[in-house]
């Protein structure tokens, strides 16, 4: 049984990486300074170190727990009753348009944020971030495959056409933030319906 110490040593923990994603999504993570974090988290200093060694292993922890969440919302998308895999797959862009093009940097793709400016910093958030990245492109595989089979998608190579989809996401998502426009997003999406509908 959970004790109410262990309880709350496990939020101040959740609060620290929920803090963590919020301020790093808007300012990057090499701006973010472990007294910010803190304050933000409401948390004593000693929580972090209780729980993390460095702020690298934060780091570490952060993208392993947001992925967890986000593989889980993928899988749930992709096990939904009553749609076709090729329907699912694009929901799974829509939503993926909808929150890279909303307001704000809440929700936003780590990959996006973090690949560019950690991948030269730290190797180990760059394996993570590498890790998590094949396992999406591998679940949009699965997907695909799934499609081939149940006759709405006739795709002869399914893993590459989703590591091709996934890296015209990712490159969407940058022209973004750059341009502070939706259109490359939108674009992407036309081109996926494309490739997606082609017989």
């Amino acid at each position: 049984m959970t004790t109410p110490a262990a309880k709350a040593n496990n939020e101040n923990y959740q609060r620290i990486l929920s803090a963590g994603y919020t301020l790093i999504s808007r300012k990057g993570f090499s701006a973010v300074g472990l007294a910010e974090l803190l304050v933000h988290a409401g948390v004593p200093k000693g929580s972090f170190y209780y729980y993390f060694k460095s702020k690298e292993q934060f780091g570490e922890a952060l993208v392993d727990h947001y992925f967890d969440d986000y593989q889980q919302r993928v899988k749930q998308l992709f096990s939904a009753p009553g749609l076709n895999a090729k329907d699912k797959l694009l929901r799974y862009w829509q939503e993926w348009l909808r929150r890279e093009s909303a307001e704000g940097d809440c929700g936003k793709c780590l990959v996006v944020k973090l690949g560019a400016e950690v991948a030269e910093l730290s190797e180990p958030i760059r394996l993570r971030l590498k890790a998590a990245s094949e396992k999406t492109v591998q679940q949009l595989a699965d997907l695909i495959e799934r499609g081939n089979r149940d006759g709405s998608l006739t795709i002869t190579d399914p893993t590459q056409c989703a590591a091709q989809l996934y890296q015209m996401w990712l490159g969407a998502s940058l022209l973004t933030k750059l341009q502070q426009s939706a259109q490359p997003l939108q674009r992407a999406y036309h081109s996926t319906e494309i490739i997606l509908n082609t017989p």
